[in-house]
């Protein structure tokens, strides 16, 4: 079984990973900096109740921070990268264009050098169906054009895609990008549309 480390582990989509790989038998290293763009709560609850019966390393680890993860790789022998960690959501990208561009690319070419310096087997990594931007052909394919994002964060999901192609090519390190769509379940966002109109409904209230 292999040693994963999975960033944004506390977040909805990796707390479920986290779960699979541990049920799977495999070791997770999680690292997760359990930010406040949706109440931290949220996430702690996934790390103690959630997965509360499993033993693994957490580190509040931001993944901007190049020796922070270095240390991580020091001290843990990692197989497998699982990139989750990011800065989600389209609307307020647009707002803070620049921390999408800080955590996201930035974030994301951190994890691509200990990658390359560390023979990771895997790279799998977050990458997002907002890179189709204004494509109207229907259904989507991953042989569309994807040049022409809308928003800051489609961009930056399209720079870190372009990023592994190039990590890949130079250094043929074996890379997975995931161009989620809206994604949901126990312990989803409260953010996400689909929780808002539960929400809503469960208050009597209009949905909008």
């Amino acid at each position: 079984m292999a040693t994963i480390l999975v960033t944004g582990g506390a977040g909805f989509i990796g707390s479920h990973t986290i779960k699979r790989l541990l049920d799977n038998g495999d070791s997770v290293v999680c690292v997760d900096n359990f930010n406040d763009y949706y109440d931290p709560q949220i996430k702690e609850d996934r790390i103690s109740s959630f997965l509360g019966n499993f033993n693994f390393p957490v580190y509040r680890t931001d993944i901007r921070d190049l020796d922070g993860l270095k240390k991580i790789f020091t001290e843990n022998k990692i197989d497998k990268i699982c990139h989750l960690a990011a800065r989600a959501g389209v609307r307020a990208s647009i707002e803070d264009p620049f921390i999408y561009q800080d955590v996201n690319v930035r974030g994301t070419l951190n994890l691509l050098e200990l990658a390359k310096d560390n023979s990771i087997e895997n790279f799998v990594f977050a990458s997002s169906s907002s890179v189709y931007g204004g494509n109207k052909k229907i259904p989507f394919s991953e042989s569309d054009p994807v040049d022409l994002p809308i928003s800051a964060y489609a961009a930056t999901k399209k720079a870190c895609e372009l990023l592994s192609h190039v990590y890949h090519k130079l250094y043929n390190l074996n890379v997975s990008g995931l161009r989620f769509f809206t994604v949901y379940g126990p312990f989803g966002r409260p953010d996400m549309a689909l929780f808002k109109f539960t929400k809503n409904i469960l208050n009597g209230d209009e949905i909008d």
